[in-house]
């Protein structure tokens, strides 16, 4: 795992401004922060960290700054729609979290002039969201986590765990733009083992993940539950569907462990870097505008 700060020059203007103290602040002024997420919940624990990291800032929700939450509950398909009301609302930026949020927001905002912050995010180089990591430009700013490695090393612990497997599964949610390198990587390491093509199940909400039964698991001897927002917010579902095909299973996060899964293979081992970068991100903001 490799995780770095992204500095953008998207918030240099909230930076460079004249600081003022919120009690200076008429009520048009009160920072308004845009948070789109695949989430379910305002109250889910991401949330909560980031709320920590204003609080560490002094910021608290309602009182001296605003979010304005728009949340797609599984459904990737309205993340346009939610990112559209945030812009036409004019925050001040937008926290993205799960995946084709940022997608959205550009979308919607082509010229890049709503600030995007992401706790945690893929490789924003290789999906050309920034020029490097050193120089990255452009109106976001976050925290990468480079892991994309680990989707073949988790077929191959469970290869190990299990040497009878002959056949494969993926769930994937081909909603999420990031989930086809992570397929090809899974299918390359499958075809180093030995075990051929890997077969898809598709997901791309909730309502179509619950809709699942075990039997769409027929002909494979094991799954591999490719990484996603909508998977991790509905990890239950997953691991309740996969229990019900009576197969071994790999992960790709340690919750779902902790939710009934087999097994997991997770970039961040220690539950507390998972919320750091959520944390942070509530700090950054704090920062900028406490700066304004």
């Amino acid at each position: 795992m490799r995780r770095r700060s992204v500095v953008i020059a998207g918030l240099a203007a909230l930076l460079l401004a004249p600081e003022l103290s919120t009690a200076q602040l008429p009520q048009s002024k009160i920072p308004r922060v845009g948070i789109l997420s695949d989430a379910d919940s305002e109250r889910a624990s991401m949330f909560g960290a980031f709320r920590e990291g204003l609080r560490d800032l002094g910021y608290v929700e309602g009182r001296n700054i605003i979010l304005e939450f728009r949340l797609a509950r599984g459904n990737l398909s309205l993340l346009l729609q939610l990112a559209a009301e945030l812009v036409a609302l004019s925050v001040d930026v937008v926290v993205v979290e799960g995946g084709g949020a940022t997608p959205a927001v550009n979308a919607v905002d082509p010229s890049g002039h709503v600030p995007i912050v992401s706790p945690v995010m893929s490789d924003p180089v290789q999906r050309g969201r920034a020029a490097s990591l050193s120089r990255p430009g452009g109106n976001i700013t976050g925290f990468t986590l480079m892991h994309t490695e680990l989707n073949a090393k988790r077929l191959e612990l469970l290869r190990t765990a299990f040497p009878h497997i002959t056949a494969v599964t993926a769930l994937v949610n081909p909603a999420n733009p990031t989930t086809k390198l992570a397929f090809e990587q899974t299918e390359a390491a499958a075809r180093l083992l030995g075990l051929g093509s890997v077969a898809i199940v598709e997901a791309e909400s909730a309502t179509a993940l619950r809709a699942l039964r075990p039997a769409v698991f027929s002909g494979a001897s094991a799954v591999v539950v490719i990484p996603d927002g909508v998977f991790y917010n509905y990890r239950r579902d997953v691991v309740g569907l996969v229990s019900a095909a009576r197969l071994p299973a790999i992960y790709p996060e340690r919750e779902y462990a902790d939710d009934g899964g087999l097994m997991a293979h997770d970039p961040a081992p220690d539950p507390r870097s998972r919320r750091r970068g959520h944390r942070m991100s509530g700090r950054a903001i704090g920062r900028c505008s406490r700066r304004r």
